[in-house]
């Protein structure tokens, strides 16, 4: 039990370091970007969030040469059509999806192809920014001379599963990857991104073969800041929390199938997905189980990772109702790890009515 209370405190105090290091997005604007600017949204049956996140586009501050561009990736709704209603919108129809490719990365692609501006900014529909949100990450991203830059939203949990799970989303790697050291290091394991809002140079972008060198990734986001890494483009996450916000699943069976439709790729393998399973049971589930006997080392493990998520929570504003209830989040989240892996064996995983595995 002491060397679990061991990683169990590591990962306590990697969490300390990163949220005290941390590269942070402040919602301020020091002067206009004069550089073109692409906000870019690939869109496909988004009606419930289209007018929202484009209203939120619109008013970006501080982008004198920025155009919208939507991507209506073969909607069945109104999507187009509402996207249309707004004014400063250029809506591109897209393309049949090719074989081989995955359905946002072939949005993407498309969007990127469609303009020449020096930075693309590739923004989910879920997402809603602040008016300074695009401004002022672009400028930190000039500030430490980087080639890209992952701003890291606000992750809005509202039902009990998403409390239960979306602060995992930052909280695992807060308490895993020492994320300075990380801009430094060419190790892929390393490398922290989210594709609901991501910020790429566009000569870099294609330098790195854009998402066609991820065209079949079903963790678009991590493969392209990888790519980018491989090609020594310099870039890392940043916390975004104060000008950008998302609410990624707003029913529990979305949460379900878009945890299952990617978690069999997270950890490199089957092998890779039993250690972790394994890893999450042994510091997150087991500890509370033998703290119940009134094993003093066992409370320690227990209480030093609802700390960590305690830390992780303040620094990203994301829910602390479930911090004390960390076990129950880690059984969760190894049942939805083996329930991807029984998805992909039977060749099912869907995600806005397509496969992901036959794409």
């Amino acid at each position: 039990m002491s060397f679990i209370a061991l990683l169990s405190g590591l990962a306590f105090l990697i969490t300390i370091i990163n949220a005290l290091s941390i590269r942070v997005i402040k919602p301020k604007i020091k002067s206009e970007i004069q550089s073109d600017v692409a906000i870019l949204l690939p869109m496909r049956d988004e009606e419930r969030n289209v007018l929202a996140s484009l209203s939120s586009v619109l008013e970006s501050q501080g982008l004198p040469h920025r155009s919208i561009k939507v991507l209506d990736d073969n909607s069945t709704d109104k999507t187009g059509v509402l996207a249309r209603s707004l004014p400063g919108i250029e809506i591109i129809v897209g393309k049949n999806l090719p074989n081989g490719w995955l359905g946002k990365n072939f949005a993407c692609q498309q969007l990127a192809d469609s303009t020449t501006a020096e930075y693309l900014v590739f923004l989910d529909a879920d997402v809603r920014l602040a008016p300074t949100a695009i401004n002022s990450a672009l400028r930190k991203m000039s500030e430490l001379n980087w080639d890209f830059i992952s701003p890291y939203p606000r992750q809005i949990a509202v039902s009990f599963l998403e409390r239960l799970m979306q602060p995992l989303l930052q909280w695992s790697w807060m308490s895993s990857v020492p994320l300075r050291l990380a801009e430094k290091l060419p190790f892929r394991s390393m490398v922290v991104a989210n594709g609901q809002f991501f910020i790429v140079r566009r000569s870099s972008y294609i330098a790195a073969g854009g998402h066609a060198a991820i065209k079949s990734e079903v963790l678009d986001d991590l493969e392209l800041a990888r790519a980018l890494r491989k090609h020594k483009f310099i870039g890392g996450v940043a916390e975004a929390s104060a000008v950008s916000e998302c609410r990624m699943y707003e029913a529990d069976h979305d949460l379900i199938e878009g945890y299952t439709k990617s978690l069999w790729a997270a950890f490199g393998g089957v092998w890779g997905s039993i250690f972790v399973s394994a890893l999450l049971f042994i510091t997150g589930v087991f500890p509370f189980i033998i703290a119940l006997s009134g094993n003093r080392w066992a409370w320690i493990c227990y209480l030093l990772l609802a700390l960590s998520r305690l830390v992780s929570a303040a620094r990203t504003r994301s829910t602390f109702s479930t911090v004390f209830l960390h076990p129950l989040s880690m059984i969760v989240l190894i049942a939805l790890i083996i329930k991807s892996w029984q998805g992909k064996s039977r060749g099912n995983l869907l995600w806005r009515g397509r496969n992901v595995l036959s794409s």
